[in-house]
Parts: structure tokens; sequence; C-alpha cells
């Protein structure tokens, strides 16, 4: 059985067990911790609860970006590959060992 981690969110304080690196967890909870605060600054009033789900989403949206753009660029690795692969082909039609 793993210790259990104690980390601070929005002042609330969690004693999380699992699997991760402690260093890696603090940096997790130090994230939604900032991404809430974040959203207190342009928010006039809200609950904890509230902006914990305005968090959850922004971060979601943030994940779902980034796997979009992971996505793109594994398209367009594969198109470049393939026409270097065609461009190759091609070289070697013309120019036979």
């Amino acid at each position: 059985m793993t210790k259990p981690i104690e980390v601070e969110v929005y002042g609330q304080c969690f004693a999380l067990q699992g699997e991760g690196d402690e260093v890696y967890i603090k940096q997790l909870a130090s994230y939604v911790d900032e991404q809430m605060r974040t959203l207190t600054q342009t928010m006039k009033t809200g609950t904890p609860t509230k902006l914990a789900i305005l968090a959850a989403i922004n971060i979601a949206d943030q994940l779902f970006q980034h796997q979009r753009n992971q996505r793109a660029g594994e398209v367009e690795l594969e198109r470049l590959t393939q026409s270097m692969l065609e461009h190759i082909d091609h070289q070697l039609e013309l120019n036979p060992a």
C-alpha cells in the first residue's frame, strides 16, 4: 500500500493515494489549483464546486485540443513520409542500380 500524498487545492487539503510519483501528483494538484484561481479572477462569484467543474471543463478542453493537434501532426507526418517514399521510389526508377 502506498503512502497518502498530501496536496492542497483551492484551500482544501486532500490525501491522495495512488501509484504516482509524489512530485508529479503535487504538480497536478498545483495545476488544478492554478486553474481554479485563474477562474476566480474572471468570475464575479462562484462556489468552489462551480469553480472545480469549470476548471475541469477547461482542463478537458486543453486535453482534447492537444489530442486533436497530435492527431493532425501524425496525419501530416504520414503524408510527408508517403511523399518521401514516393520520391525515393521515383528516383530509384530513374536511376536503377
